[in-house]
């Protein structure tokens, strides 16, 4: 299983990160770090991450087969996100993963990570990006990013 171009995904997993949801939350992603974006989309997340400055390996490579990286910076596709997470926390990896705000009801998150995780909450709803096109004002859920041994400040950090 590779990026979101394979028959494992779903269509609608085919929402794309806007290059402001990486700005958003630059100042907690350590510089030093090489950043493995695992899952390709349409490939312009790994592009804006290395504009912004960090060391990226993006590629269309299996994700459950892999393991690259210091840390993991995605959007994953939110079909698999229960999959997703049991292999991060196996793996012990470092993590940001963009995903809707109500993941955190999920008895599997709390099961797999109890106290371990910290959450960074946006100002502001995420408009994603499908089919090429912002999708303005029309996204109806709201995304934290949800972090993994990421030493943030505080377990809640709310963005300005």
């Amino acid at each position: 299983m590779s990026g979101f171009h394979t028959k494992t995904f779903l269509k609608y997993d085919d929402y794309m990160t806007p290059k402001y949801a990486w700005e958003n939350i630059d100042q907690f992603i350590p510089k030093d770090k090489v950043i493995w974006e695992a899952f390709m989309g349409d490939g312009k997340s790994g592009e804006y991450l290395r504009e912004l400055g960090f060391d990226v390996i993006h590629d269309d490579d299996d994700f459950f087969e892999n393991n690259k990286g210091d840390i993991i910076i995605s959007n994953p596709p939110f079909t698999k996100k229960k999959e997703i997470l049991i292999k991060l926390k196996k793996d012990n990896k470092p993590f940001i993963l963009l995903m809707p705000q109500n993941t955190i009801n999920n008895n599997y998150i709390k099961d797999i990570f109890k106290d371990d995780l910290q959450i960074i909450i946006p100002r502001k709803r995420i408009q994603f990006i499908k089919n090429g096109n912002q999708i303005q004002n029309k996204c109806n859920f709201d995304c934290f990013y949800y972090c993994y041994k990421m030493n943030l400040p505080r377990d809640i950090v709310w963005l300005e």
